[in-house]
């Protein structure tokens, strides 16, 4: 099998969520351009009719589920929806999450359970009802989780970030995706993570309005991610050109890990 050939997604089937905007949608895009038709989900209908339009014009396959990942209750009939429309998932992304600032000593308990309904628990009820249902089946898949580099350590004192829950909650998805890999290898499936760091996104805008400059200043590279620096990492993830990677947690970043 030829590189190119290694990366061909044509056939594939994702499901992303939190697909209508920002990193999720720039991961749909990328998957896509590489062949897959694309399942998008999130909670707000004008939002994914607007993703749907921005790549059904890019001539991609597209298909969006409005759906509340935080509703547990729900997701059962999120994956019948994708499985109905292309009738198997062969890539999930887990991109949906949720963040929420204020001091540890002082966080409301209704925050915590917020973002980690989000972020954690969502992701293992949705990555096991896909799997159950068409990964473990056919005994092939592959999992991209969407962590981040607060999940990897602590805030920089100097960034004044207050964001306890979120850093928890990533850094249990790190994790996940090592356990998860370890138990599902013997099922082909391949279980990743990819931890992002400073993008310009929905989540992160105030934060960046009050940072951004000792952000930058601090990474190697010298600027926030962009609009396309998801997308290779996302589609060798996905495609058959990392089938020898799994538990794997890759930075993207911009060198900040390294400082």
């Amino acid at each position: 099998m030829n590189v190119k050939q290694l990366f061909d997604l044509s056939g594939k089937v994702a499901l992303v969520t939190g697909g209508s905007r920002g990193l999720g949608l720039q991961m749909a895009e990328a998957l896509g351009e590489m062949g897959c038709k694309v399942v998008i989900t999130a909670r707000k209908a004008a939002e994914l009719d607007q993703a749907n339009s921005h790549l059904a014009r890019l001539g991609i396959n597209v298909f969006t589920v409005v759906g509340d990942l935080s509703r547990f209750d729900t997701i059962p009939a999120i994956v019948d929806q994708a499985l109905q429309k292309f009738g198997t998932v062969d890539v999930l992304v887990n991109n949906a999450g949720v963040g929420w600032g204020a001091p540890a000593e002082e966080y409301p308990a209704d925050a915590w359970h917020k973002v980690m309904n989000l972020n954690l628990h969502a992701a293992f009820f949705l990555t096991q009802e896909v799997a159950r249902r068409a990964m473990i089946p056919k005994r092939a898949g592959k999992i991209l989780n969407i962590a981040s580099i607060a999940g990897l350590g602590g805030n920089p004192p100097e960034l004044d970030m207050l964001t306890i829950a979120y850093n928890t909650s990533k850094g249990a998805l790190v994790n996940f995706t090592r356990a998860l890999a370890a138990e599902w290898g013997r099922y082909n499936i391949n279980v990743n993570a990819i931890c992002p760091g400073f993008f310009p996104s929905k989540l992160s805008e105030g934060l960046l309005d009050r940072i951004e400059s000792r952000v930058i200043q601090a990474m190697p590279l010298g600027r926030l991610g962009g609009e396309d620096d998801l997308k290779g990492i996302t589609a060798f993830l996905a495609s058959e050109a990392s089938r020898h990677v799994t538990g794997q947690v890759i930075a993207v970043d911009g060198g900040s890990c390294v400082v």
